[in-house]
């Protein structure tokens, strides 16, 4: 699709995804799945990282990051928006953490953190989220704060980043945080990834697009379509050993975000989603997605289901 086509698309709130780039992927063979853990036995190393979870670095990462106008993948505000999450993930992330920009046919960079395994650094571990924001109205100049969608996403694994890369433990397996350029352009720049990462050897994904608007009463939305049941059974025992909420299966009915760019090559991939209400959240896509709605307490349970996985993933000890 053209620009026009995506922006006429976006103005009527159609549910889509753009595969123009990379064609339609029904037939594509799964790729040789690593082995993927179905029990947790990593509670010992994922306890103490607990404790250093912080609200306030969040709040202060996504009270600077909601000042652009909006985030538009297109646009020069979704370049320099970018820029400025590069240069904020480089100066949070532990020394040992690798911080480059994955460009794309559009402005907006995608930005990989990678943390190299050891034994089984082939092997990659991605913990993503989309980093753009749109106000569907008026998606090139618009005011869109996109501080739920996808803000909270964006400072939940910035957040598990800086607290993993900080602490003392070593994943076996690589580890990659991904922040997506273009998802509100039809999962523009995770498309563009997973088929760059095609044959690669990906354990998974764990997609955070939503993590601080909950619903009454609160709990962690398990998306069960273009998404992996075993990953998905994983995340729902994380949630249950490391927060206090529980678990609601739903269906969006739709790729809904970019963990279907890596099932649709093959590659596990889980959404656990703010709450259990694909369209919870009235106020994206406006000006109303502001700061003030963002609940950190709610969003920093998403960084314990984050760290979790990491740990129990790519096996660090």
């Amino acid at each position: 699709m053209n620009e026009s086509q995506i922006l006429e698309l976006i103005s009527r709130q159609q549910r889509f995804r753009d595969i123009t780039d990379i064609g339609p992927q029904a037939s594509v063979a799964p790729n040789t799945q690593p082995a993927f853990p179905t029990t947790l036995t990593h509670q010992a190393q994922v306890q103490p990282l607990l404790s250093q979870v912080s609200e306030a670095i969040p709040r202060s990462v996504l009270t600077n990051f909601t000042v652009f106008t909006n985030r538009y993948y297109n646009n020069n505000n979704g370049k320099k928006s970018s820029a400025w999450l590069q240069d904020t993930i480089k100066t949070i992330a532990a020394a040992r953490v690798n911080v480059t920009a994955f460009a794309h046919r559009f402005p907006q960079s995608s930005i990989i953190a990678r943390i190299e395994g050891t034994s089984l650094n082939n092997e990659v571990v991605v913990i993503s989220a989309h980093q753009d924001s749109i106000n569907s109205n008026n998606p090139a100049t618009g005011r869109a704060p996109g501080a739920d969608d996808d803000g909270s996403g964006t400072v939940t694994i910035l957040e598990a980043l800086r607290v993993f890369s900080q602490s003392s433990l070593t994943p076996k397996r690589s580890v990659e945080f991904h922040w997506y350029a273009g998802e509100e352009g039809g999962l523009l720049g995770s498309a563009d990834i997973a088929k760059q990462y095609k044959g690669r050897a990906v354990v998974a994904d764990l997609h955070f697009d939503m993590t601080g608007f909950p619903a009454t009463p609160p709990a962690v939305g398990i998306v069960t379509d273009y998404t992996d049941n075993d990953t998905s059974e994983l995340v729902r025992k994380i949630v249950k050993a490391y927060t206090d909420l529980p678990t609601v299966d739903f269906t969006c009915g739709y790729a809904c975000s970019d963990h279907a760019s890596w099932t649709a090559n093959g590659v596990r991939a889980a959404l656990p989603f703010e709450n259990q209400y694909v369209d919870g959240n009235d106020n994206i896509h406006s000006p109303r997605d502001s700061l003030s709605t963002v609940d950190f307490g709610h969003l920093v349970k998403y960084v314990n289901i984050a760290l979790g996985f990491i740990v129990e993933v790519s096996d660090a000890q």
